[in-house]
């Protein structure tokens, strides 16, 4: 980028940031009624500007299909009324939470009779830098409200329409109910020189979440000069186990895969013990067939299922077991034991979501206590890895490490805190 651009940028980032850091002097102070009144006014005036945000999304849908963007990517960028209503939702639920800003988190009495509380405090301006994905900004507006910190919005261009729209229609819920517009800005700039400032504007952002595809996380953990929330690549797996209830199993990989697979709980790679793989294998992969999905097996399980007749399986490569497909693809493995299941997942899997389908506890407790994700499953779908599933309201990302938040992240993984001391005049001696 040429220099003036570049410092025109500059410019243009720096004043988004310092509004934010403005508003989120005051938000630290909101009453949490006040908080709550704003996601109510908001959640309505999503309502209110729905044709706005349909036509400005119609307008990105189009231009997406235009470029050539497969089914799944235009799935996660579409907007209808129906998804409307469960963005207002989730901005409900939030409301209808408790407020973990002020919680006491901690109570100590000093022996010279200080009295030192550990309080939960707001992050302060908080930046989500984000791809195709409309809800993800209501999603993060909504915490971030609620737990009183200012939000900074940068998503990807491909849903640029349709992001004003939805800002356009939050700002005036704000303005309703008197918390300052300022709290929520959006970056319209969309060059990749707006995610680096962003990510490097010490002292001015309190804390960075990229939501997105690899190479976005990965760029962003790489070069950021302030904290950052690593929300992770979903490469999960659905192991069936030898002792699996096998029609459980069916209906676990049928919803891992095909509920929405271009979201990042969705399961990517099924492994099947092979003790059940012979049987079971030419049942399920026809069904799934049915489905849509692509299957590309192992060569144990190409040959069960060449066996069974069914031709439609292409061979696995190594690079399919480490690949977040997003799409109607499934990789299938035969393994020989938990053992070799676990071993697989610890080498491919992202810390997500893993899942075991089996009626033997022993296997149960062994494969949630040896396999390290963000969550593990026994007997149940992946896709349930969300905040709003986990009662947090809207979940602001779903976070692979382990400082400071794990797992789907709702409201209190949106605060930090600090410890206040009241004392009657003691001085250390």
């Amino acid at each position: 980028m040429e220099s003036g651009r570049h410092a025109e940028l500059e410019t243009y980032i720096a004043d988004k940031l310092k509004h934010a850091r403005r508003a989120s002097r005051a938000l630290v102070v909101a009453s949490t009624s006040l908080k709550n009144e704003a996601l109510q006014q908001m959640a309505e005036a999503l309502w209110d500007g729905r044709e706005e945000i349909l036509a400005a999304n119609q307008q990105d849908v189009r231009a997406s299909e235009m470029a050539g963007q497969p089914p799944s990517r235009i799935d996660r960028l579409m907007l209808d009324e129906h998804r409307i209503r469960q963005m207002m939702d989730g901005l409900v639920q939030v409301a209808q939470l408790d407020d973990p800003v002020g919680e006491r988190l901690d109570a100590i009495l000093h022996p010279n009779g200080m009295r030192i509380e550990k309080v939960r405090v707001p992050m302060g301006v908080i930046a989500m830098i984000y791809e195709s994905r409309p809800n993800v900004t209501v999603d993060a507006v909504g915490l971030c409200i609620k737990t009183g910190n200012a939000a900074v919005l940068r998503g990807g261009r491909e849903a640029l329409r349709s992001n004003i729209a939805l800002v356009r229609a939050l700002h005036q819920g704000l303005e309703a109910s008197g918390v300052p517009s300022e709290a929520i800005q959006f970056v319209e700039r969309v060059e990749r020189e707006s995610v680096d400032l962003l990510i490097t504007a010490v002292g001015l952002v309190d804390l960075v979440i990229p939501r997105g595809g690899s190479g976005l996380i990965e760029r962003v953990v790489r070069h950021a000069q302030v904290p950052v929330i690593e929300t992770g690549v979903g490469n999960c797996h659905v192991y069936v186990d030898t002792a699996a209830d096998l029609a459980k199993a069916r209906e676990i990989i049928t919803n891992a895969k095909t509920q929405r697979p271009s979201v990042c709980n969705a399961a990517e790679t099924l492994l099947v013990h092979k003790s059940v793989a012979g049987a079971w294998l030419p049942e399920i992969v026809p069904h799934l067939a049915q489905l849509g999905v692509q299957v590309r097996g192992c060569e144990q399980s190409l040959a069960i299922l060449q066996d069974a007749g069914c031709r439609n399986v292409l061979a696995a490569t190594d690079e399919d077991w480490s690949t977040e497909y997003l799409d109607l693809v499934l990789a299938v493995k035969v393994v020989d034991s938990l053992d070799a299941a676990i071993e697989h997942i610890t080498e491919y899997g992202t810390l997500h979501s893993e899942v075991i389908v089996t009626e033997s506890e022993e296997a149960a407790v062994d494969f949630l206590s040896r396999v390290d994700a963000a969550v593990v499953y026994h007997n149940a779908s992946s896709r349930f890895t969300d905040g709003f599933e986990f009662g947090f309201g809207a979940e602001i990302g779903i976070s692979t490490q382990k400082l400071h938040a794990r797992g789907p992240m709702g409201l209190r993984e949106m605060t930090s805190y600090k410890y206040i001391v009241r004392g009657d005049g003691q001085v250390r001696g």
